[in-house]
């Protein structure tokens, strides 16, 4: 990435003011391309992680879940799953979403003696919003969507009120060839099954698009990839460990201040089992943290102190530094060493996760941005107005430590709630437009890979590369906002 000197026109391999930087304080300067569509652009990270676009969820309680995974991973990203989450727990959620179909989504399933209520609950979970009626042999015999619940007493039987006018799909037809069926019929989903007629997923007209514009992340057996954390105190080994006979494709040693003693000697504990597989390891924001936990063994470095939406640190602390120049200076010195790193919150806008990438980070990871999707694992509550959304909170706050700490003393336990670095509760709305974390993912996509040819840059790797960033006052960044009204 080079710098567009002010006023000069002429290009520097530094920043030329003397103060670091946000994603708002920086923009890019299109360049002669070559690159003839956006669709043409590589977006596979170079960091070992198997991702096909360069986003990780962050591992946050309120965010990575199950759902969440399948998902994502069907569209080439990772999932985190957090490091107090039970071994047991992660075990099962590990496996379960290595057996999810590439190209079907998990369908909800309901049996007709099931009532409106069960329905009801159940339907948020996922962003098609429809539930398959099945019957005892696992074979589909009527599907409900919300709107065929409004209105009807709680207490009635789904096989009342399910529409048995059914389209059904092979579970191994081409994409293409099922958005040209919905299309034809008109239906805006149906369920796929298998060469018995059981039911093996479910498949919206959008979901097959996207089966055809997004590559899968898959391990070297063709299961859908996921991430686990642990943290740095007790028995890092011996976790780590059994998150590996799980079956995590990618291993996070996480800590909010990432330079310490504890994490150099936990990253050295995870490196001794001679996984194989990337640990990641962080966080920090400086290039002697970047040098000392790759000493310790880290292949990737997790890079951001503060930018978080549900973090306070920095209002508490003081602690922390402008994420755009934390990315630019860490991925230089983890690139000495043939190492990557991972640009870890601050992103709000498709153009900050851009700008993330053109500073060199390898993949960016994204938490609060995901919370207020269908995907998330909080149950989706209403407003006062009616608007949707989900609660998120930030992995220091005092309810993150009271989860964590569960099997503490109440005076350990009270000790510790006294002392908190994140927001407890925030409400994150669902965006109508947006309401699904693959709508989220469309998004952010198709800004990374217009940025791309704006460059002339076909893969991640050029992109860094060629990248020409320029510094911004804040009215120069109020000019690139959209209007949605009239300004007269």
């Amino acid at each position: 990435m080079r710098f567009l000197e002010p006023g000069t026109g002429r290009h520097v391999s530094t920043p030329p003011v003397p103060y670091d930087l946000t994603y708002d304080d920086v923009f890019m300067v299109p360049r002669r391309s070559a690159v003839g569509s956006r669709q043409g652009v590589d977006l596979t990270s170079p960091d070992g992680t198997g991702t096909t676009i360069p986003l990780v969820v962050a591992n946050m309680t309120a965010i990575a879940g199950r759902r969440m995974a399948e998902t994502v991973a069907r569209r080439g990203g990772l999932v985190v799953i957090p490091q107090d989450i039970p071994i047991e727990v992660v075990t099962e959620v590990v496996s379960w979403v290595k057996t999810r179909h590439h190209v079907l989504d998990t369908p909800i399933v309901l049996a007709p003696t099931q009532t409106v209520a069960d329905a009801l609950a159940l339907l948020p979970k996922r962003a098609h919003n429809a539930g398959v009626v099945v019957d005892a042999d696992q074979k589909p015999v009527g599907v409900v969507t919300d709107t065929d619940l409004n209105g009807v007493d709680r207490f009635t039987q789904l096989s009342e009120v399910m529409s048995r006018d059914l389209l059904l799909l092979d579970a191994d037809i081409d994409p293409r060839d099922a958005f040209n069926k919905l299309d034809h019929a008109n239906r805006r989903y149906a369920p796929a099954v298998d060469t018995d007629g059981r039911l093996a997923g479910i498949l919206t007209r959008t979901g097959a698009l996207r089966a055809t514009l997004y590559t899968p992340a898959v391990d070297a057996n063709g299961g859908l990839r996921i991430a686990a954390a642990v943290g740095i105190n007790g028995d890092v080994a011996g976790k780590a460990k059994q998150l590996l006979d799980a079956g995590v494709d990618t291993l996070v040693v996480d800590t909010a201040h990432g330079h310490q003693e504890s994490m150099i000697a936990a990253v050295k504990a995870v490196r001794a089992l001679d996984p194989q597989v990337p640990i990641v390891a962080g966080n920090i924001v400086a290039a002697e943290g970047v040098r000392d936990l790759i000493e310790a063994g880290a292949d990737i470095i997790k890079v951001g102190v503060g930018p978080g939406a549900m973090c306070t640190t920095r209002m508490m602390t003081g602690v922390g530094r402008p994420q755009f120049s934390a990315v630019f200076e860490c991925a230089a010195e983890a690139k000495k060493y043939g190492k990557h790193v991972w640009a870890d919150g601050g992103v709000r806008h498709p153009r900050d996760v851009a700008m993330a990438l053109a500073a060199g980070a390898s993949n960016v990871m994204i938490g609060s941005w995901f919370a207020g999707t269908y995907e998330s694992p909080g149950d989706l509550q209403h407003d006062a107005q009616g608007r949707a959304y989900k609660e998120s909170f930030g992995m220091a706050s005092a309810r993150a430590v009271r989860n964590r700490t569960s099997e503490e003393s109440a005076y350990d336990r009270a000790r510790k709630a006294l002392f908190e670095e994140g927001i407890s509760t925030s409400r994150m709305f669902l965006d109508p437009a947006r309401p699904g974390v693959e709508d989220l993912i469309d998004s952010i996509i198709a800004g990374v890979r217009s940025s791309c040819t704006y460059a002339g840059a076909a893969s991640l790797a050029e992109f860094t590369e060629k990248a020409t960033v320029g510094i911004q006052s804040a009215a120069g960044y109020a000019e690139g906002k959209p209007l949605h009204a009239s300004w007269s």
